[in-house]
């Protein structure tokens, strides 16, 4: 079966190899270029997006940030899953609370912003200190204020203000919510309505961005994030692996935002699972049975961001895993991961511990927290 996946990028990449050894094609195209490439060595193999849907018997996606006439030409085809309504409401929040709402699913108090009166009815409704992120575009941290206090509203709102210009954007005002720790479900969902999901992932974030992300065994908490993944999923009709974020305030969830696609916090199932999320999303795409999410054994993932090498002491480490996404090095960029693993938790927070005394401090600064 041949897979398109539209984005070229290191999800796509470890798409390709999941699929291989399912007897799975995959290509991709580069939404920017128009160019059809292979996913791992970036060769030119075509031009165009509906040569290249002509081409698959399967389209899909690795990100949400597609413009919307290529989702139109996708979803034509009668090929695309998740489907175009799944991908815009990961890429606009707007989109995205509204299908919370419609779930009946826990998130936080919200209103969307258009022009000054809105944000200071925002300030009445939501309250300060609030969270304001743009409805579209934003990532990683990106496109995000803090409002801590009525005196910094007139600074926040002249860059708010310039953001707005671009008519089609918003703004969506949240509420702060003082949570404990922020944790992730990773599932796939096939067309016939069957669900599995990957344990529960508490995720490490450094100046936005994901830092690393390990699975826990909490099982009172593990089924109230199923049920609010189900409710998601049956909602949309989802087929695919869709990920969603959590605030944990005291053993109670809120949605902080949901990804229609394989995910960051996901990346620890390529040592840690049984399948890992690469392989089950296109397992759910092609029609294929669901293989198993159980955890196979303790495992951590550690996002490299900004670095292109790493001390090869990493590569005598035994359960130490290195995935390279083949990218120019950019400072904060993500440039692979680590994934290690071990048989039982003392061993792999042992393991984090040499790992943490042979990483640079200022490159992985979230390891701190093992010496």
């Amino acid at each position: 079966m041949r897979v398109l996946v539209l984005g070229a990028g290191q999800l796509a990449r470890m798409m390709s190899l999941a699929g291989a050894p399912l007897n799975l094609s995959i290509t991709a195209f580069d939404v920017a270029s128009g160019k059809i490439v292979h996913p791992l060595t970036q060769a030119h193999i075509g031009d165009g997006l509906e040569n290249a849907i002509a081409q698959a018997d399967v389209v899909t996606a690795e990100f949400e940030h597609i413009p919307q006439d290529v989702l139109e030409v996708c979803e034509k085809s009668g090929k695309f899953l998740p489907g175009m309504q799944a991908i815009l409401t990961g890429g606009d929040r707007r989109i995205e609370k509204a299908l919370l709402d419609k779930a009946q699913v826990k998130n936080a108090k919200y209103h969307v912003i258009k022009n000054k009166a809105d944000f200071e009815s925002a300030i009445e409704t939501v309250g300060v200190p609030m969270v304001l992120k743009t409805a579209l575009g934003g990532y990683d941290g990106k496109g995000q204020w803090r409002l801590k206090e009525q005196a910094d509203v007139d600074s926040i709102w002249s860059e708010m203000e310039e953001c707005l210009a671009d008519t089609k954007q918003a703004i969506v005002a949240e509420e702060f919510v003082p949570f404990n720790r922020e944790v992730s479900l990773v599932g796939a969902r096939n067309a016939k309505g069957e669900v599995a999901v990957y344990p529960l992932a508490e995720n490490v974030h450094t100046d936005g961005v994901l830092s690393l992300s390990t699975p826990i065994n909490d099982i009172e908490l593990q089924e109230k994030a199923k049920q609010m993944f189900t409710a998601v999923a049956e909602t949309m009709d989802y087929v695919g692996v869709l990920a969603i974020e959590f605030f944990d305030v005291n053993g109670e969830l809120l949605v902080n935002e949901i990804a229609p696609r394989v995910h960051n916090s996901g990346h620890w199932t390529q040592q840690g699972a049984e399948t890992c999320q690469f392989e089950n999303h296109l397992r759910a795409v092609c029609g294929l049975p669901l293989g198993s999410t159980k955890l196979v054994r303790p495992t951590c993932m550690i996002n490299i961001l900004g670095e292109d090498t790493l001390p090869e002491e990493l590569l005598k480490l035994e359960g130490c895993h290195i995935h390279w996404y083949g990218k120019d090095k950019r400072a904060g960029r993500k440039m692979g991961h680590i994934n290690v693993s071990a048989e039982y938790t003392a061993e792999l927070d042992r393991k984090l511990a040499l790992l943490a005394d042979v990483l640079d401090n200022k490159a992985f600064p979230a390891m701190q927290r093992f010496n």
